[in-house]
C-alpha cells in the first residue's frame, strides 16, 4: 500500500489516561494520518475527564468509555485498519491476548501498534515483553530502539516490529536563545518524586527563585485539577502543599496544554518529565534536577550525558544549562533531520502491513507455556479468562450508566483518592513510630 493510500484507512485508538491519549492520537496521526481517530477510554481510576482531553487539545472522530471486554466486542463487530494501543504493559499485555482470541478466523485484521509515552527509564525488560506481540512496537529515539530490540532478542523474542520514530508532540517553531530570561517553567510530576517533604522542598525552592529574580514570572505546570486523575495517583498534591506556603506575586501555580506554555518559555525546570525532551526540541534552555540526587527513583538518571543535569542553587546564580547536541540527536530531538522524517519508517511498516490480504495471528512473548504464572493474574485484572476470551459480565460495564450508578462511580473515584492521598500517609507514618 502506498503511503498515499494511509489517508483512506480508518484508525481507533485506545487509551487509558490523559497522557496516553495525547500520545495514542497524535502517533494515529503521525503514522497513518488520521487526523481525528476514533477514540476509546479505557475505564479505570485514570479515565481522563472531559476538561483533560481539552487540554490535551487532541480531537476524536468519535469517543467512548468503555472496559475492556467492551472494547473486544467492538473490535470483534467492527472493521479497522489501524489499532493504535496507547496503555500501560499490562494493559497492552492482556488486550492483546484478548485481540488474539476475539479476531480467531478472521480473514483479516487491524495493524496492530503500540509504545511509550516518554522517556524509558525503569522496567525496560518488565515493560518492554508486556508490549512484545504489536504489530509495531514504537521506540521514541535511535537509543530507544537499540534498547528494545536487545531485550527482545535477549529472550529469543521476534524484534523485527521495533520500529524507531519520535515522540509525536514535539511539535513547535525552535528558539532562539533569550537575551534574558523571563518565564520559568517548573514543569511537575505526578508520582516523581514520592515524599512529601521533598515535593515541598522543589515547591519553596521554586518559590525562592521567583523571590530571587523578581523580573522572571515562575509557573508550576500541573497535570491535572484537585479531583482529576492521571496514570498515577498523587499523594500530596502540588495544589494542597502550595497553600502551605507564601507563593510570592511571580510564582503560580498554571494549567494548560504543555505546547503552548513552552510557546513563551525561556528555561524549563523538571525533575525527568517528558517535558524535557519537548523543550529540548524547541531549544528552549532545559534544566533536569539534581537536588534530590542522581537516581533511578527519579527517572533523572536517563539524562547522564545530556548536558542538562544542574541544581537550583546553579539557576538561582543565572547558570544556564547547555544540551548536548550528540545526546539529543540519539533521544530522537533535535536531530540532523526535519522532524516529521522521523516518522517515515513508521508510515512505511504501518502501510506495508495494512497492505497484506491477512496478517498472522497476533503472538505474544508472554504465553501459558512461557509466563505461566505471570500472565494470567495480569489477564484476569482486565477480567478475560487465561485464553484471553472474556470472563461472564466482562462487557457489562459498557451500558451507559445512569445517574445512580454516575454517582456510585464517582463516589468510588473519590474514595480511592481519598485513600491514596489521605489515608495511606497515616498508614506510612505509623508504621515508622
Amino acid at each position: 500500500m502506498p503511503e498515499s493510500k494511509l489517508k483512506s484507512l480508518r484508525v481507533a485508538v485506545l487509551a487509558d489516561s490523559d497522557t496516553r491519549w495525547k500520545w495514542g492520537a497524535l502517533t494515529a496521526a503521525r503514522i497513518a494520518d488520521a487526523a481525528g481517530p476514533e477514540g476509546f477510554l479505557l475505564r479505570g481510576r485514570a479515565t481522563p475527564t472531559a476538561r483533560q482531553l481539552e487540554e490535551v487539545g487532541v480531537r476524536a472522530a468519535a469517543l467512548r468509555e468503555v472496559t475492556a471486554g467492551g472494547f473486544l466486542r467492538a473490535m470483534g463487530e467492527e472493521e479497522y485498519d489501524v489499532l493504535v494501543l496507547a496503555l500501560v504493559g499490562g494493559g497492552v499485555q492482556a488486550v492483546l491476548h484478548g485481540l488474539r482470541h476475539a479476531w480467531q478466523g478472521r480473514a483479516r485484521r487491524p495493524v496492530v501498534v503500540t509504545g511509550y509515552v516518554g522517556v524509558v527509564y525503569e522496567k525496560l525488560a518488565d515493560g518492554l515483553l508486556l508490549r512484545h506481540g504489536a504489530d509495531v512496537v514504537l521506540a521514541n529515539s535511535r537509543q530507544d530502539a537499540e534498547r528494545f530490540r536487545a531485550v527482545y532478542e535477549g529472550v529469543g523474542a521476534d524484534a523485527r516490529g521495533v520500529v524507531e520514530c519520535a515522540l509525536p508532540f514535539l511539535g513547535g517553531a525552535a528558539r532562539e536563545p533569550a537575551d534574558e530570561v523571563r518565564t520559568v517553567v517548573f514543569a511537575v510530576q505526578p508520582s516523581v518524586p514520592e515524599r512529601r517533604a521533598d515535593r515541598l522542598y522543589l515547591l519553596r525552592r521554586a518559590a525562592e527563585h521567583a523571590r530571587l529574580h523578581p523580573g522572571r514570572e515562575v509557573l508550576i505546570k500541573l497535570r491535572s485539577r484537585p479531583g482529576e486523575h492521571t496514570t498515577h495517583i498523587e499523594e500530596h498534591p502540588y495544589q494542597k502543599l502550595a497553600r502551605t506556603l507564601d507563593l510570592p506575586a511571580n510564582c503560580r501555580l498554571a494549567y494548560g496544554h504543555m505546547g503552548e506554555i513552552l510557546d513563551s518559555a525561556d528555561l524549563l525546570v523538571t525533575v525527568s518529565s517528558t517535558a524535557a525532551l519537548e523543550a529540548l526540541h524547541r531549544g528552549v534552555p532545559t534544566a533536569v534536577l539534581t537536588d534530590l540526587g542522581i537516581r533511578e527513583a527519579l527517572g533523572n538518571h536517563a539524562f547522564l550525558g545530556s548536558g542538562c543535569l544542574t541544581s537550583w542553587d546553579a539557576l538561582d546564580e543565572g547558570r544556564l544549562p547547555v544540551a548536548d547536541t550528540e545526546w539529543t540527536a540519539r533521544q530522537g530531538v533535535t536531530s540532523d533531520q526535519p522532524y516529521e522524517r522521523a516518522f517515515d519508517a513508521a508510515r512505511a511498516r504501518v502501510a506495508e502491513l495494512a497492505a497484506r490480504t491477512g496478517l498472522p495471528p497476533l503472538a505474544p512473548y508472554y504465553t501459558l507455556a512461557t509466563a505461566p504464572g505471570y500472565l494470567p493474574g495480569i489477564l484476569a485484572r482486565h477480567r478475560l479468562a487465561p485464553d484471553g476470551s472474556p470472563l461472564p459480565g466482562a462487557a457489562d460495564g459498557d451500558r451507559a450508566p445512569g445517574p445512580l450508578r454516575q454517582v456510585v462511580r464517582q463516589a468510588a473515584r473519590g474514595a480511592y483518592r481519598h485513600g491514596v492521598q489521605r489515608v495511606a500517609p497515616v498508614i506510612r507514618r505509623m508504621g515508622e513510630l
